[in-house]
């Protein structure tokens, strides 16, 4: 479990704000600009940046910048290191209940 807590916990972090999440939402349909990644919050672009940049220093997006523009894409690596992490805690969590549920049902018979 311990292998997992540094990188884990920068992406928790990140995924904890209702506007991160969003913005990954939108990405999840491709890439898009900061300006068009902004465009729907009601926030000054500084403010925005301190998204984008959580967001870009937990790993779950990239971004490139072309010109003028810098465009922002998921960084799909990032979310297989939550998918293990919760595939061992709905293991460990099943194990758990699945044991819970053998007592209960041992005891009831017990009592019969």
């Amino acid at each position: 479990m311990e292998q997992y807590s540094d990188p884990l916990d920068g992406i928790f972090q990140a995924l904890a704000d209702p506007t991160r999440r969003a913005v990954l939402a939108r990405l999840g349909r491709g890439p898009a600009s900061i300006s068009d990644l902004a465009a729907p919050f009601d926030m000054a672009l500084p403010s925005f940046m301190k998204h984008i940049h959580a967001l870009e220093g937990s790993g779950l997006i990239r971004t490139q910048k072309q010109g003028r523009v810098r465009t922002c894409a998921i960084e799909e690596s990032r979310f297989a290191a939550i998918e293990a992490w919760m595939s061992t805690q709905r293991a460990l969590w099943q194990g758990r209940t699945d044991r819970l549920e053998q007592f209960v049902t041992s005891a009831e018979n017990k009592e019969k």
